[in-house]
This record gives structure tokens, sequence and C-alpha cells, in this order.
């Protein structure tokens, strides 16, 4: 299986220039100043603020009393061989709670493992409850969010690949069943715009996903919205989308 050749997403770009800065800082025992994190790595002010914010705020730098800053307590328990695997699912799922509380709605981290679509992790709440799987995701990849964002990643070879083991069944009225035609919507598919489930899956329920590759790992995140909420469905999409780069950030280190 190969992964489709793309270019890079907005949250990519994002966790790469994160992962400058924390280069930068993580060569340093003393502490990095912004104004030498600006100089070595070039980003520019507005940006590199946004990123020291977002790294401050998952623990990866803190800011000690002279404004230099040093790596932080997620940064040291990523970077340790030991434990690493519990270290990263517990950071993903506390990003996952974070995104469940601001964008209103369920969140899914799913992957493409071994030829099968896996949902690892999720968030949700009594305000905001998960979908019920009716029919196993691993064989309705057509009719989701999740599993048409993983496709996507895919080259051709690999969604035949995929199409071929699992049959394209009619799930609801609005369900793609025409393999011709779902391909054509997956090669077309932008890779910075959220994939939409306007009740392909299960009536009732919308849901938006958003590619987080790292390397050779192919896999997204994905929220889920009661159709009383449709409306609501691509700005919350568009938040997911733009808060994504701490997940692949969590992956890539």
């Amino acid at each position: 299986m190969a992964l489709k050749h793309e270019p890079p997403t907005t949250p990519y770009h994002s966790s790469q220039e994160a992962l400058r800065v924390l280069e930068t800082v993580a060569r340093s025992s003393t502490g990095v100043t912004d104004t030498e994190l600006a100089r070595h790595t070039g980003i520019g002010p507005e940006r590199l603020t946004a990123l020291l914010r977002m790294l401050r705020r998952e623990g990866y730098v803190e800011q000690i009393a002279d404004g230099a800053y040093v790596t932080g307590e997620t940064l040291a328990r990523l970077g340790s061989a030991q434990h690493r695997e519990q270290a990263l699912r517990d950071k993903l799922q506390h990003t996952l709670d974070r995104l469940r509380d601001s964008v209103g709605a369920a969140v899914y981290m799913s992957r493409y493992v071994d030829g099968e679509i896996r949902v690892t992790q999720y968030a949700d709440s009594p305000a905001t409850p998960k979908v019920n799987e009716w029919v196993d995701f691993r064989s309705s990849a057509h009719a989701t969010a999740i599993g048409k964002s993983l496709l996507t990643q895919l080259d051709h070879a690999g969604r035949r690949d995929h199409l071929s083991r699992h049959k394209m069944a009619r799930l609801t009225s609005r369900t793609i069943t025409s393999d011709r035609l779902l391909l054509s919507r997956l090669e077309s598919q932008p890779p910075t715009v959220p994939v939409l489930d306007l009740q392909e899956y299960a009536v009732g329920t919308v849901c938006a996903a958003v590619p987080v590759t790292a390397g050779s790992s192919v896999g997204c995140l994905a929220l889920s919205l009661p159709v009383e909420q449709a409306h609501r469905l691509r700005q919350a999409a568009d938040a997911l989308n733009r808060n994504a780069a701490p997940v692949l950030l969590s992956m890539a280190i």
C-alpha cells in the first residue's frame, strides 16, 4: 500500500514548524529567547508567538523566569523510550478531550493499519455522544467521513484494494455504492478540505474528518454531530483542522 502524494496540509506545516522550534529549544541547556528562536528557525514573530502559545499549552515547552523557553514535561515523557506508547495515548486523549470541548462534538482518532480502518481513541460525553457503530467501521469506509479521509491518503491501487475486500453496502438512502463514483470523489478531494459524511453512514448523524499523516502513518481526526446541528458541521470541521497540529506533533516526536 502506497500513500497518495499530496501537498501537505496546514496542520502538517504547523507541526513541522513546531518541530523546528522544539529542536532549537532542546539544543540549549539554558533556554532560548523568542528573538533567538526567530533567528534560528526563520519563523516570523506573529507565527512564532502562536506556535509558542500552542507548545506551552501542550506542555512541550516552558517559559522560565527570564522569559527564555526550555523543554517541558510532555516532551520529556514522549522522548523517553520507556512507557512511550502509554504516554502517547495519554497525550492524545488529553488533546481529544480538549478538542471535544472546544468544537462541541464527539471527536475520534483513526488510523489505517494493515489494510484496515481502526478507531484507536475517541472523546465523547453525555452532551456530545459518539456515533452508534451499527455497522463495523472497518467495512463501511465508503460511507463514513473517517473511512473516506483515510482512503484519500492512499494511492489509487490502495483504494481499489480496500474496496475489493469490503462490499459497498447501502446503509442509508445517501450512501454511495458505486465504486467508480466513490473513487472519482476521493481523487478530487482537496487535501486541505475536510471530508464530510452527510447521513451516509447513519440517518440522524453528520460527520467530518481531516487527515493527520505523519511519515508512513495514515490517520485522521473526525467529529460527529446529530443532524439537528448540521448547520455547525463545517465550522466545527474547520476548527478541528486548525487544531490538528498538536496531534501530528505528538505522532512525529
